[in-house]
């Protein structure tokens, strides 16, 4: 059996215990690569013998007695706008090509530490919002694996390397998760740093990771979160958690808000059924609720944040280079330079208020619910599909994770995001955990939610990319 097709954890556990070295491990990713990536395509640069070498020293470091880190020898992929100091990162625009940066971002180095190998650059779209690059997704190349996290969540998905990282400032985590099959995880806003990241918008900008498991998010994601003084948005408190927590059980049996949200117009007659389904599947864990009227502003508010910021933050780009950019980004950069001061400023006050609204639902409710994307992956390589379905938890900068439980008829995954309160990280990941396992032991009467989508979770692990 093909070492590729272990879990994070797993790999770190056998890396550990001493059961296989970094470099088989790395062996069998590097030759799953040369099976898939020419159809895939999730990779913008990956040095095979740079790779090779790192795993080398892992092992190295591990004969020698040293302390092994929470991923020693383990390959991770990360997104190419978040800079590495022995890499190229093009934020996917030739206005950047052979950008070599001298430093390594905040999470490239705290996974560095904890002993991860870096096996590469992943794909991502024109400075991560709408222009897609080449990558096809796993389960069909005539669709689309999202965007603008496309590369990482595909070759997580491939089995090309066990863990992935993204960003998201509208739906570039969630989306090609779900659209992909994989976890993906996007935390509190500020819980893992940005420095050393494309910024696009401070306000919106979050780290996220893709993995095959939850234990597996909640591992590399607690691995990158915590305080950095170049990133005004952490904070300096304790690391939280949410390996340990996401593992251990439920006090009390969970309950989940099923909200439709104001997206619910865009959601396609697939995703309405499959969601009806997995409901009344949950039964009394589960209860149908509605967002007041105030939440039907969040999708433009967070259009107008979005705007302002990326015009401001891309205003030099655009001055030296505006017409190598796509139409698209040109557009929202345009956009956001014609909006008023007084709707900018009025759109990023809004959002503690509307994040007080929830406490109450959260008090009463572990989880949101939620689709995180209106149905399968988009047929088509010309765009990434529709954010709308994470628009309004990006905006609030509240914790969602997307699990891949459900299929469509065509077998394409259906990806199911569940949303917590701001800095309800680790219980949000333990719901998640306890969710998986709750519809693993359901009775296989649910097509979708049952046995159906347990069957096509198991021939999605054996052959992801066909």
């Amino acid at each position: 059996m093909s070492l590729a097709g272990l879990s994070l954890t797993e790999a770190a556990a056998d890396i550990r215990e001493g059961r296989i070295t970094a470099a088989e491990l790395m062996r069998d990713c590097l030759a799953r690569l040369d099976q898939v990536e020419a159809t895939v395509q999730a990779w913008v640069f990956l040095d095979r013998d740079h790779a090779t070498q790192q795993a080398e020293a892992a092992d190295l470091h591990r004969k020698t007695g040293k302390a092994l880190g929470p991923l020693h020898g383990v390959p991770i992929g990360i997104k190419d706008i978040i800079d590495t100091g022995d890499m190229p990162t093009e934020l996917g625009s030739p206005l950047w090509a052979g950008r070599t940066p001298r430093h390594d971002a905040a999470v490239v180095a705290r996974l560095r530490a904890a002993g991860a190998v870096i096996m590469g650059k992943t794909v991502t779209t024109e400075y991560a919002y709408r222009q897609p690059g080449p990558t096809t997704n796993p389960h069909d190349p005539a669709r689309t694996p999202g965007g603008s996290s496309s590369g990482s969540a595909a070759a997580v998905a491939a089995h090309m390397v066990p863990g992935a990282v993204g960003s998201q400032t509208n739906g570039s985590v969630i989306r090609p998760a779900a659209f992909c099959g994989v976890v993906g995880f996007k935390p509190t806003h500020g819980l893992i740093p940005r420095t050393g990241m494309l910024r696009l918008s401070r306000t919106l900008d979050h780290v996220g990771v893709f993995a095959r498991t939850v234990p597996d998010a909640a591992l590399l994601a607690e691995t990158l979160a915590g305080f950095d003084e170049d990133d005004p948005d952490t904070r300096p408190l304790a690391r939280p958690p949410l390996a340990a927590v996401a593992a251990s059980e439920p006090p009390l049996p969970p309950r989940l808000a099923f909200v439709r949200s104001p997206a619910w117009e865009h959601a396609e007659p697939v995703t309405r059924e499959a969601f009806a389904e997995l409901v009344e599947t949950l039964g009394e864990a589960a209860a149908e609720v509605e967002l007041g009227a105030s939440f039907e502003q969040v999708i433009p508010m967070h259009r107008t944040i979005m705007e302002v910021e990326m015009a401001h933050n891309l205003r030099r780009d655009h001055a030296r280079g505006g017409d190598r950019l796509s139409p698209a980004l040109r557009e929202m950069i345009e956009g956001g330079r014609a909006r008023a001061a007084v709707d900018y400023t009025a759109a990023v006050a809004g959002i503690p208020a509307l994040n007080a609204a929830l406490d109450p639902l959260f008090d009463e409710f572990d989880a949101i619910l939620t689709p995180a994307a209106p149905g399968e992956a988009p047929r088509g390589l010309a765009t990434t599909g529709d954010p709308v379905f994470c628009t309004i938890w990006t905006c609030l900068g509240t914790p969602a994770v997307t699990l891949p439980l459900l299929r469509s008829t065509a077998g394409m995954p259906l990806g199911v995001q569940l949303v917590a309160r701001r800095g309800g990280d680790a219980r949000l990941l333990r719901t998640a955990r306890w969710l998986v396992d709750t519809l693993r032991a359901a009775p296989g009467r649910h097509g979708r939610t049952g046995g159906a989508a347990r069957r096509g979770r198991r021939r999605e692990q054996r052959n992801p990319a066909r």
